[in-house]
């Protein structure tokens, strides 16, 4: 099962692909981020988000799409921007008929690291041991990317019937 994770936000989006199921370990697909620039209004820097979501998309052929909940930060537009971030990658995802789901952060440390409350770099560390990297990916938005993707996989969340089914016609191709 092919899995994009993503790390939602405005600025810098994290994205990673692993192709990975429950009881096998993940291996690496591709890893980096999608920018915006900030001189550009709001509507713009969405458009620009989907346009390079549309590519990661477009380049590795995700079957299912994990995506990292927003939950509330003291920056209200800051949280506002990750939001919409993340309505623009659930919207990409859907649209190519894919089963979009969202994990808690704390869901997500807790399927890498063994802890619900891990920091970054602890995320960092676990991701580059268990997908058997040199180095941890950079930005630290990449490596929750991955993470979002390997919990999503270790989970099961890749698993359901239409996941299944569309990863098994892609397969007979």
């Amino acid at each position: 099962m092919r899995i994009i994770g993503i790390d939602p936000g405005l600025t810098r989006c994290g994205v990673g692909v692993v192709d990975g199921s429950v009881g096998r370990p993940p291996q690496l697909v591709a890893v980096g981020v999608v920018r915006t620039a900030v001189t550009l209004d709001l509507a713009q820097r969405l458009l620009a988000l989907e346009e390079g979501l549309l590519a990661w998309f477009d380049d590795y052929r995700p079957d299912a799409v994990a995506i990292e909940r927003v939950f509330s930060q003291h920056n209200k537009s800051s949280v506002m921007d990750t939001a919409q971030a993340a309505g623009v990658a659930a919207l990409t995802g859907a649209r190519r008929g894919l089963t979009v789901t969202f994990h808690t952060p704390s869901e997500v440390k807790a399927a890498v690291t063994g802890s619900g409350s891990a920091d970054k770099a602890q995320v960092a560390q676990m991701v580059t041991r268990i997908l058997k990297l040199t180095e941890a990916p950079r930005p630290a938005d990449a490596a929750d990317a991955l993470a979002v993707a390997v919990c999503h996989a270790w989970r099961g969340g890749a698993t359901n019937r239409y996941a299944a089914a569309v990863a098994a016609a892609r397969g007979s191709r």
